[in-house]
This record gives C-alpha cells, structure tokens and sequence, in this order.
C-alpha cells in the first residue's frame, strides 16, 4: 500500500520549514502519512498540478514563493476568501476530485492577534511593509478587522492599486518604501484605546535578502511588530522593536498558524496544537 502525501511546492523551496511543522505532527498523532517538499519552477506549475491530479496518494499541497497568484487559474474550484485575496496558498482535493484553492495566510496570520482583536478599540491602523501575494492576504485580512492601513512598497502605484482592489472602504495610504527608513519627531496623539501594528510582509531581512530599514520613531507606543519572515525567526526589525519597547510577533505564528489549516484538510484532523512550544523549539533549533 502506498504511503498518502501532500507537500509545499515554490521556486526556491529548500528553506521551507512547512516539511518539519507537519511531520511534527503526524508524528505526534500517529498518521501514515507524509508531507514534502518539490521544487515547480513557474513554467511547471501547470504540468506539476495535472501530474499530481492523477496520483492517488497526492492529499493536495502547499503553495509558497512564487505561484501564489498563478495558482489559482489552474485548480477547479476557489474558495471565497482565496478569491478575494486573489492568491491561494493551499490546493486540495475534493471528494469529487476537483482542485479546491483556498487561502490560510489570511487566518495564519490573524490567529497571534486573535486575543487583540476580541477587544473593542476606537481607532485601529497598521503600516504594512510589501505588495506581495502574502501582503494582499494580510490587507485583506487586517481590512476585514476594521484596521485603516498604511501600505508601503517599492511602487506606491502598486501599493495604491492593492488597496483599492482588497480595501476599497475605508481612507487608506499608499507610501513608497523609503518612508518609513528614516527617522521622524512626529508627536502621536494619545493611543489609549487604539490597536496599531507594524507590519514586514516583504522578504526583506530574509536570510539572502537585504534587511528592512525601519525607523522606529515611525511607530506609535503601544504598537506590535510582526514581522512574517521565517528565516531566521529573529529578525533586525524585531530585535530593533524589542530594544524600543515594542511587543512583537514572529513569522513562526503565522507559519504553524496556516499550516495547521491546511493540515487539517490534507489528513483529516486536527493538529495538535498543545504542542506548540515543543514544535517552535524544534523549529527554531
């Protein structure tokens, strides 16, 4: 009998800690199952999605750098919020045998604040770093929220064009990137009863990549910095939020957080989610 699987497919892949996290837990729940990873350079996409429809044991995979867009032209079915964001990052099979696309970014990423976000706030806005296919999961999401944004990219039009597309209400801001880089005496207005988040929803500071210059003075107290970025877990924006008295979140929360969506799916069942701290341990060694 042959061993079901599913995987993590983008061009590079080799970095990706998704193997590790759902391993993790088929290990801990006794599945017969695995999870891999397979480099799809994005002139295979289409091809890899038709060969892995016609393997039996293939449970669906997920999708990371740079097919979260081009993806979704080539599944069945997209589930609402996916086609919202207009990015999936997990594809599995139905039991029709259709190829349902959905997004687990946008609850991945919502899941660390979800203590926040259950109070009442009079104000709430977040900066958000990057235009990216995990960028248009986060506005959407953060919009979704009730948060007014600030999205920063290399191109505002870009930036601006993301806005209207995933918030078109409410009076957000496109900025170019360099807006943030340099310091500012900006006198904030008391924050009491008001969420404000610093978002890096680029790759920058990513182990290869340049790091994200940011100016915490751009920051109001009180905010949390969250920055998606995986590798390395600690990060300069988050060691620099830190030393500024800002709480901060990992890019580890929002990973386990979408991947424990998307387990579910693929094998059945819940993770196990208690063990939690054993698994970031283990990711982080």
């Amino acid at each position: 009998m042959n061993t079901p699987y599913a995987e993590v497919i983008g061009d590079p892949i080799a970095q990706s800690k998704s193997p590790a996290i759902h391993a993790f837990w088929l290990e801990k729940l006794g599945i017969v199952g695995e999870y891999r990873a397979s480099r799809v350079a994005p002139e295979g996409l289409a091809a890899y999605l038709e060969m892995r429809r016609g393997d039996p044991d293939w449970l669906g995979c997920n999708i990371t750098m740079p097919h979260k867009q081009t993806a979704m032209a080539l599944v069945d079915r997209v589930e609402p919020l996916a086609r919202r964001v207009g990015a999936i990052n997990t594809v599995h099979r139905a039991k029709d045998g259709a190829l349902i696309g959905r997004n687990t970014d946008v609850g991945g990423f919502l899941e660390p604040l979800a203590e926040r976000l259950g109070e009442r706030h009079l104000f709430r806005m977040a900066r958000v770093i990057g235009t990216g296919g995990a960028a248009r999961a986060i506005v959407a999401g953060l919009a979704s929220e009730g948060f007014t944004l600030v999205l920063a990219g290399r191109d505002p039009e870009k930036a601006r064009l993301l806005l209207d597309e995933l918030a078109p209400q409410g009076e957000h801001h496109a900025v170019p990137l360099t807006t943030f880089s340099d310091g500012t005496d900006f006198a904030f207005d008391d924050r009491a009863g008001c969420c404000d988040l610093v978002v890096n929803a680029s790759p920058l500071g990513m182990r290869g990549q340049p790091p994200l210059a940011f100016d915490w003075s751009h920051a109001p107290p009180g905010s949390i910095a969250y920055d998606i970025v995986t590798d390395p877990v600690e990060t300069r924006f988050l060691r620099d939020a830190h030393a500024a008295g800002f709480a901060t979140i990992d890019g580890l929360a929002m990973l386990i957080g979408q991947a424990a969506r998307a387990f579910e799916r693929f094998f059945g069942t819940p993770p196990p989610r208690r063990h939690d701290a054993e698994l970031r341990a283990r990711l982080s060694a």
